[in-house]
């Protein structure tokens, strides 16, 4: 998506940015000394410190403050109160850098010589991830994969119980499943709206999802994730996430590809370039594809 942006203060009639001194005296987040990490208030309006900083977060960022919440609840299970950005840098698998930007958009900058409080940054990122109140949630399609999310014990402890199943088979409806009973397609919007459901899952076949989104949606639903391998058409309102499996194993095959490729030449140098297993970098990067289908596997595209 192409944002449109206005013309900055002090611009010239060309539309150019003033000329900036080369030294600056305001650093980076990521070079700045740590300071005091200040309080986060509770916010009130859509003008609150958490609603504006929510806004300018990049959602690349948003998906690593999920994992750095995950870590430090475990911190904190195991006893842990602070934490350097080093630490939780590499629990989390990101570097440090990187890692104290993200926090810096909460406002944490943490305490020199001492880290993060361990406490204090798992409510900051619960208030951005809007984990302070719970979000209901309903799983269409009732298969294995259904079967499975109905049953995982994870999701109430934090903060999304599951709230409503629905299947079309005869079969399923009425019988229980995790402690709730199956309900039929037809009547998604009705429980939907009457138990606020906020957040759908799609775990049907590719051919049933568009209608089980189109349902979801006329219940009230905010936010789908869809489990199905298909572009559903929403509501601009709406926020979709979409879980391709088959996608995932395409991109783990080409860099399996890929270090094939790259082993290939030090085989050949070793006087083996003619084994099979060495193959051309063609023969390959044909293998990594692993499309085999009548869509070849390309169709299925990820939409965040």
């Amino acid at each position: 998506m192409v944002t449109q942006r206005g013309r900055r203060d002090g611009a010239d009639s060309a539309g150019r940015p003033p000329r900036r001194s080369r030294r600056s005296d305001t650093p980076d987040a990521d070079n700045a000394p740590t300071a005091e990490m200040p309080a986060v208030p509770a916010g009130t309006n859509g003008d609150a410190p958490e609603a504006v900083r929510a806004k300018s977060i990049p959602e690349a960022a948003v998906a690593r403050l999920a994992v750095y919440l995950r870590v430090l609840s475990g911190m904190s299970e195991q006893g842990a109160t602070t934490v350097s950005s080093e630490e939780l840098s590499q629990a989390a698998g990101v570097n440090s850098a990187k890692l104290r930007k993200d926090l810096s958009y909460l406002g944490s900058y943490g305490t020199r010589g001492v880290g993060y409080e361990v406490g204090v940054l798992v409510s900051q990122i619960e208030r951005i991830l809007g984990l302070t109140r719970q979000h209901k949630v309903a799983v269409v399609g009732i298969g294995n994969l259904g079967h499975a999310l109905a049953n995982y014990g994870g999701f109430p402890g934090r903060g999304f119980p599951v709230e409503a199943l629905f299947d079309l088979d005869p079969d399923l409806i009425g019988v229980p499943v995790g402690g709730l009973p199956v309900s039929h397609m037809d009547d998604i919007p009705r429980i939907c709206a009457e138990r606020g459901i906020s957040i759908g899952v799609i775990a049907t076949p590719p051919t049933a999802a568009q209608s089980v989104c189109d349902r979801l949606v006329a219940g009230g639903v905010q936010c789908i994730l869809n489990f199905a391998p298909v572009v559903l058409q929403v509501p601009a309102h709406i926020e979709v996430r979409k879980v391709d499996l088959a996608v995932e194993l395409q991109i783990l095959s080409f860099h399996v590809a890929r270090r094939a490729d790259s082993e290939a030449p030090a085989a050949g140098n070793q006087g083996n370039s003619g084994l099979p297993a060495g193959g051309s970098p063609a023969q390959n990067g044909k293998r990594g594809r692993n499309g085999t289908g009548p869509d070849g596997g390309r169709e299925m595209v990820v939409r965040s």
